[in-house]
C-alpha cells in the first residue's frame, strides 16, 4: 500500500511543475469547499431543525437533493470554469443555466420553509448562504467582478424582498442582507484570488521556458556566426581557385597544379580553423559558466549559492565541469520547479569534485535521464572523471561530478607529443 502511495505521488505529484500542483491544490480546495459549505450550512442544520411532519420532511428533502444536486454541478464546471479564467478555452454561458435553475429552485424552497415554519429564521438564513455558495464559486471564475457583483446585487435584493413576504422582520432583512454580501463577496475573493495566483505561476512558468530556449538559441546563434566568419571567406577562396585550376587545365597550363596545391592548402587551414571554432565552443571557463548559472538562476526567481576555488584547476578539468554546470542549469531551469539551487566545488585528495543539488527533485529527475547528461558522462569520461545524478535525501536532487587532477596533468603532458605526431 505505501509503494502504491509513493507511485501515485510521483506520477501524479511529483512530477508536476509548481504551477500545475498550485491548479490541483487550488481546485481540490474549491471542490471541498463547496460540499462543506453545503454539509455545514444545509444539510446538517436541516437534519437538527426541520419539523417533522410530511410537508417539512418533503419540502427538506427536495432542498437536500438541490443542495448535492449544486455540489456535483459545481465540481463538474469548476475546471471549466478556471480554464475560462486563464484563457485557455472558453466555457459558454449555456452551461450555467443548470446551476442557475438549481439556485432559484433553492432559494424558493428554503423561503417556502422559512414561510411555512418549517425551520427557524437562523437556519433558514444559514440554507440561502449555502446555496448561494456552491453556486457562486463557479460563477465567479466565469463571469467578471464588476458584473458579478452587479447581478449579487440583484439577486440579494430579490431575497430580501422574499424575506419581506415571507413575513420577516426589519432585523431578519438586515441579517439576509449580511449573509448574501458575505456569502458572494466570500466566494468572489477566494475563487479570484486563487485564480489570479495560478495565472501569475503560469506566466512565470512560460517566462522561465522561454528563457531557456532564448539561451539555447543564442548559443547557436553565436556558434553560427563564428563558423560563418571563419568559413565563408575560406570557401570562397576554395571556389575560386578550383574553378581558375579547372580553365588552367582545360588549356593544358602547369599553373593548374599550382593552384590546386593552393586549393588543398587552404582546405588544410580550414579544417584547422574549424577545429579551433568547434574547440572554443566545447571548452568552457568553469569560472565563467558558475557566475552565469547563478546570474540565470537568480534571475528566474531561484536563489543560487556557489561556493568552492576554480582557479589553479587545468583547463580539461575546468572545461568538462563547466559543461556539468551549464547542463545542470539547463536542467533547473526547463525542467524542475526549484526554489533554491546550491554549486560546490570542493578539491581535494588529488580530485575534484563539483556538487549541484536543488529542490525540485521531482521535475528534474524526469529531465535528468536524458541525452544531456549522457554526453556529459562522455566529456567526463575523456578526463577519467565520474558522473552520478539522481534524488538525494529531503527531496532534493543532486549531480555530483568527480575528476581526478593526477591523470589530467598525465594526458595533458603527453598532449604536445601526441599532436607533434600528427603533424609528422
Amino acid at each position: 500500500m505505501l509503494a502504491r502511495i509513493r507511485g501515485w505521488q510521483r506520477r501524479h505529484w511529483r512530477e508536476r511543475s509548481k504551477a500545475e500542483r498550485v491548479e490541483l491544490q487550488s481546485l481540490v480546495s474549491w471542490y471541498v469547499s463547496i460540499w462543506a459549505f453545503t454539509g455545514t450550512w444545509m444539510l446538517l442544520p436541516l437534519a437538527g431543525d426541520l419539523r417533522h411532519d410530511a410537508v417539512s420532511l418533503l419540502l427538506g428533502g427536495l432542498l437536500g437533493l438541490v443542495g448535492a444536486a449544486q455540489c456535483v454541478w459545481g465540481n463538474v464546471l469548476t475546471r471549466p470554469a478556471l480554464d475560462h479564467y486563464l484563457g485557455r478555452r472558453a466555457m459558454p454561458g449555456q452551461r450555467l443555466v443548470g446551476p442557475a435553475l438549481l439556485l432559484a429552485v433553492g432559494v424558493v424552497l428554503i423561503e417556502v420553509l422559512r414561510g411555512t415554519g418549517s425551520v427557524s429564521s437562523f437556519i433558514g438564513r444559514l440554507l440561502l448562504g449555502a446555496v448561494l455558495m456552491a453556486f457562486g464559486v463557479v460563477y465567479a471564475l466565469w463571469m467578471p467582478p464588476r458584473r458579478f457583483l452587479l447581478h449579487g446585487a440583484a439577486l440579494g435584493a430579490v431575497c430580501l424582498i422574499a424575506c419581506v413576504l415571507t413575513g420577516g422582520t426589519g432585523v431578519d432583512v438586515l441579517l439576509d442582507g449580511c449573509l448574501v454580501a458575505f456569502s458572494l463577496l466570500f466566494s468572489l475573493a477566494a475563487c479570484r484570488c486563487g485564480a489570479w495566483t495560478l495565472s501569475v505561476l503560469w506566466e512565470a512558468e512560460r517566462s522561465r521556458d522561454i528563457e531557456a530556449r532564448l539561451a539555447v538559441a543564442e548559443e547557436r546563434l553565436r556558434f553560427g556566426r563564428d563558423l560563418h566568419d571563419v568559413m565563408g571567406r575560406n570557401l570562397a577562396v576554395i571556389a575560386l581557385k578550383s574553378e581558375l585550376a579547372v580553365q588552367l587545365a582545360r588549356r593544358g597550363r602547369p599553373e593548374a597544379v599550382e593552384q590546386m596545391i593552393e586549393v588543398q592548402r587552404i582546405a588544410q587551414e580550414s579544417q584547422r580553423e574549424v577545429r579551433e571554432v568547434v574547440r572554443g565552443y566545447r571548452e568552457a571557463d568553469l569560472g565563467v559558466e558558475l557566475a552565469g548559472a547563478q546570474g540565470v538562476l537568480a534571475a528566474a526567481g531561484i536563489a543560487c549559492e556557489v561556493s568552492g576555488e576554480v582557479r589553479g584547476l587545468p583547463a580539461g578539468v575546468q572545461s568538462a565541469l563547466a559543461w556539468v554546470v551549464r547542463e545542470a542549469t539547463t536542467n533547473v531551469l526547463r525542467h524542475g520547479d526549484a526554489g533554491w539551487c546550491s554549486v560546490t566545488v570542493e578539491v581535494s585528495e588529488g580530485r575534484v569534485v563539483l556538487t549541484v543539488e536543488n529542490d525540485g527533485a521531482g521535475a528534474v529527475q524526469g529531465g535528468a535521464g536524458g541525452s544531456g547528461l549522457a554526453g556529459l558522462r562522455e566529456r567526463l569520461a575523456e578526463v577519467g572523471g565520474t558522473l552520478a545524478a539522481g534524488p538525494a535525501e529531503g527531496g532534493t536532487f543532486r549531480v555530483v561530478a568527480e575528476v581526478p587532477l593526477t591523470s589530467v596533468r598525465a594526458s595533458a603532458s603527453s598532449a604536445p607529443a601526441a599532436a607533434e605526431g600528427v603533424v609528422a
